[in-house]
């Protein structure tokens, strides 16, 4: 059974990544959807009106990432946090967030694969996701170490507050904007501190390129806005009028975005921090 879960997940990766490619093709000569309508009508969040927010109770499930959080927070996805299903997390970030069909695809079927469930049968808890090592991992923008903090459903606030005064940008209109050179600034930071504070510190390959993933997604859904960011980072909610960044009708696709998660990753210097950090 091990065998032939194992060439199936081959076949998906490798049918998912053909997809990908075509789906960015694609969007080179579509046009983009209009401002105000990036989620799709009929959706939570259509014209930029999000249903209500409401903070998690005692007893509900949240993780370490905010952008789910939020989803949860805001109905979209179970108020609890709990019994959600793999197929409708596809679904619901697609439409909330914009990432492309096949980025939506890739990374419920994944989560699956680290918990060991069915993608299509089986429901998850948030809190499942922050399976160290797995999904979760040491260096968080946002979060204390699992070494030292084992519950990763709530930010650290001097994490947050420090990540967002590292923004050097400001657009046309002059608002303040996080960069790919900030966030390989602060991410080189978390790093060295990590390494530095927590005695069981790990951070592998795999997963310093799903960090700046993490990092790459306030830059391009987000496009980088401080104001907005601040908000989703530290209430974990989504502004009213707020919508994806991202305008491509197929949505942000995995090549696209590697075009941002690279160069953050390839910019960081751990080293450059090293000294402080002891």
């Amino acid at each position: 059974m091990n065998l032939i879960s194992s060439i199936s997940n081959v076949f998906y990766d490798a049918s998912v990544m053909t997809w990908d490619v075509f789906l960015t093709l694609a969007n080179l000569v579509r046009f983009s959807r209009p401002i105000g309508k990036v989620t799709p009508e009929g959706h939570p969040g259509y014209g930029g009106y999000w249903p209500e927010y409401l903070p998690p109770r005692e007893g509900d499930s949240r993780c370490s990432c905010p952008a789910l959080n939020a989803m949860a927070n805001h109905g979209i996805l179970s108020r609890s946090g709990r019994g959600i299903k793999f197929t409708e997390l596809n679904r619901q970030i697609r439409t909330t967030y914009n990432f492309g069909p096949s980025f939506c695809s890739f990374v419920p079927h994944y989560a699956a694969r680290i918990l060991k469930k069915s993608y299509s049968n089986d429901t998850f808890d948030l809190e499942e996701l922050d399976l160290h090592n797995g999904i979760e991992h040491d260096a968080s923008l946002t979060r204390l170490d699992t070494g030292l903090s084992p519950s990763q459903s709530v930010g650290h606030l001097p994490f947050i507050e420090e990540l967002l005064s590292f923004a050097n940008g400001k657009d046309a209109e002059g608002r303040h904007l996080l960069t790919i050179k900030d966030m390989s600034k602060i991410s080189g930071k978390r790093r060295a501190e990590a390494r530095a504070t927590n005695k069981d510190f790990s951070l592998s390959l795999f997963h310093k390129i799903f960090g700046s993933a993490n990092s790459s997604t306030l830059l391009t859904i987000f496009g980088g806005r401080v104001d907005d960011i601040r908000i989703l980072l530290l209430e974990e909610r989504l502004p009213q009028g707020w919508e994806s960044r991202v305008r491509k009708p197929y949505g942000l696709t995995m090549l696209t975005f590697n075009w941002t998660v690279l160069p953050v990753e390839l910019g960081i210097r751990e080293s450059d921090w090293a000294s402080d950090a002891k």
